[in-house]
């Protein structure tokens, strides 16, 4: 039903994935009813068709579609002290997603006295981060979430994750990697998830797929192929482009 579930609107557009089962929690739904997508898209003309968009840097925004099938996925780990690391965060559109989800307005009075949720999107591209960041800061929202340090957007190879040494609830990437990077799972904290596009090695058409990999209480990890996707892929930075200490980043 994705073909049928472009609108004139932003909300348009969530009614409709929502109408269609593409998003299926009443809470993602909010969650996107509240991110509008023409403050991400380059051409705001066609910001709520359900179709990825370029976004410069060969990079696009996914389709509305795919950010729903990701959220949905990653939806019981984006709780209000989950610390979340979106890898490719583009245009900072699903990042800003999930910190709706995950640093709700009027949080719980025990998580607001406590550790609070923390959003990282993670960018290869110093452009893009600062593309996320200045998309994200559209909206008094967004400014409030940045001005917070809930949300920070930051300069790095996706395929090394983060460093940080309290680990990741939930890890989405939005770029296809060219295998399950052990140390993204070594980032998961227990329980975790990881939420991946992966090349398949053995196609000659460069088929992709989604994974997504499970770490328990124990920390015993397993890993389940979802479906066939298509993705731009997760790789160096290109010749020429600043790097990560370049940036002034960590």
């Amino acid at each position: 039903m994705a073909w049928r579930s472009s609108g004139h609107s932003n909300e348009g557009l969530i009614d409709n994935l929502f109408k269609h089962g593409l998003i299926k929690s009443p809470k993602v739904k909010e969650a996107m009813m509240k991110v509008d997508r023409a403050n991400f898209c380059p051409d705001a003309t066609s910001a709520y068709e359900d179709s990825p968009q370029p976004i410069g840097h060969s990079a696009t925004i996914s389709a509305p579609h795919m950010h729903a099938n990701a959220v949905e996925s990653l939806l019981p780990y984006l709780h209000e002290r989950a610390r979340i690391l979106d890898i490719g965060s583009g245009s900072g559109y699903l990042t800003a997603v999930f910190a709706e989800l995950a640093c709700p307005e009027t949080g719980k009075p025990e998580v607001q006295a406590g550790e609070k949720a923390r959003v990282v999107g993670l960018e290869n591209i110093p452009a893009l981060r600062d593309l996320g960041e200045m998309n994200m800061a559209k909206t008094p929202r967004g400014r409030k979430l940045l001005d917070s340090s809930q949300v920070q957007f930051v300069v790095g190879d996706g395929r090394k994750g983060w460093g940080d040494e309290k680990g990741w609830d939930a890890i989405h990437v939005g770029a296809a990697a060219s295998e399950l990077h052990q140390k993204l799972i070594d980032q998961l904290r227990s329980p975790g998830r990881l939420f991946i596009p992966v090349e398949d090695p053995t196609s000659r058409w460069g088929d992709q797929h989604i994974w997504v990999v499970d770490k328990d209480e124990n920390g015993n990890v397993k890993k389940k192929q979802m479906y066939g996707v298509r993705y731009v892929p997760l790789t160096d930075a290109p010749p020429g482009t600043a790097k990560a200490e370049d940036a002034g980043i960590p």
